[in-house]
């Protein structure tokens, strides 16, 4: 299988040199931990598909089923595709998987996986182009960001409402086409999550939360969490554990690897908060664009949704971001950094988002697999 455009993307850039960026104000302000909310309650990842997503028990069994034997199915109808792939969709509806290919000749190919196959112009590969090319533009501030919509085979460009942002002087800056484009409007900001717990809450003169427990190229324990929680060198308390961060990358990615100095044990776990129970991570396959999601965070607890879209540029007003994946999952400042994970596979670290768990939100997250293809990062699986 050729690698995703959001690990080439990553890893050939600013990640893979492993850039050192001053912290946030965000992520360096102290905050208490919030309670957590009655809906955080969980037990399990079936439960928590079930109040998030408003399924019957039989109907989030049947979708973890089917999705699992999606994540094979995929790997089998990538390859078959060949150069002509252009991306996968998973519909929680149908339970169904289709594969977009750009050459028409590719569809029997792929279909004789078991996946659906549709034919497309741009795929991940053009849309990746079209991408590419915003990224070098100057946008004005109204603009909030812009990712690949694979089932639409378009670029969203997402506008601030009342901002009177100029996007025809962004399209031109760029060199895009309009009709590769869909201009949506949004009344909301993303905002980075600064204080935040993935597994566990970790203190840093804030605080903010681990993604996946994690090995550096030594082999020495640590784990990746959100750059934008502290710049290389800044110094980490949890428990009664010390670390240090030793990658970190903000703005231009999202992404650190702290590495343990003192007192650092290892799980494959992830906190399911509030239930004494937890997820196991067993590797890193990214979950097609429509799977099933789940997030866990110190503020807000383990909450579920879906999988929008990946290869988001998302304008903080702390920074730009590239190459994030959206999600409708909600969260809150105190989220940041943590754990994004698919059935047992880890799938990314939570970086900010726009909205709330009362009323909803959106949710990005940096991809995990850039990170380990990086900096020789492996997850303790």
């Amino acid at each position: 299988m050729r690698p995703s455009p959001v690990v080439s993307a990553i890893g050939t850039g600013a990640l893979a040199f492993g850039l050192a960026l001053g912290t946030t104000p965000a992520a360096a302000a102290p905050v208490a931990p919030a309670p957590q909310s009655p809906d955080a309650e969980a037990v399990s990842m079936a439960e928590a598909l079930e109040r998030d997503l408003g399924l019957s028990p039989s109907q989030a069994a049947d979708l973890f089923e089917a999705q699992t034997e999606a994540f094979e199915i995929d790997a089998e109808a990538t390859e078959a595709a060949a150069d002509a792939y252009g991306g996968s969709l998973f519909d929680t509806d149908s339970l169904e998987l289709t594969v977009l290919v750009t050459d028409a000749s590719a569809v029997d190919a792929v279909e004789a996986t078991g996946a659906q196959a549709e034919v497309v112009t741009h795929g991940i590969d053009g849309l990746q182009e079209i991408v590419d090319e915003l990224n070098a533009a100057q946008a004005d501030a109204g603009v909030v960001g812009w990712y690949p919509d694979i089932a639409g085979d378009t670029v969203v460009l997402e506008v601030m409402e009342g901002s009177g942002a100029d996007v025809d002087a962004l399209l031109a800056d760029s060199g895009v086409d309009a009709a590769d484009v869909t201009v949506e409007s949004t009344n909301e900001q993303p905002e980075l999550y600064a204080d935040i717990v993935g597994g566990l809450a970790y203190t840093m003169g804030g605080r903010c939360s681990v993604g996946f427990a994690a090995t550096n190229s030594s082999g020495q324990p640590g784990f990746v969490t959100a750059g934008h929680c502290g710049s290389v060198g800044t110094g980490v308390s949890i428990g009664n554990g010390q670390g240090v961060f030793e990658r970190s990358i903000f703005p231009g990615n999202d992404a650190a690897f702290v590495r343990g100095t003192s007192n650092f044990t290892l799980t494959n776990l992830v906190s399911r908060y509030n239930t004494g129970g937890h997820a196991t991570v067993s590797g890193s396959s990214a979950a097609a664009i429509g799977s099933q999601v789940c997030r866990s965070g110190s503020t807000t607890g383990w909450h579920c949704g879906t999988i929008q879209a990946r290869n988001q540029t998302v304008n903080y007003p702390q920074g730009t971001v590239q190459a994030l994946t959206r999600t409708n999952v909600c969260a809150e400042p105190g989220d940041s950094g943590g754990s994004f994970i698919s059935g047992s596979q880890a799938q990314g670290v939570t970086s900010g988002g726009s909205g709330n768990c009362s009323s909803g939100g959106t949710t990005y997250y940096q991809e995990v697999n850039p990170m380990l293809n990086s900096w020789g990062v492996r997850l303790r699986t």
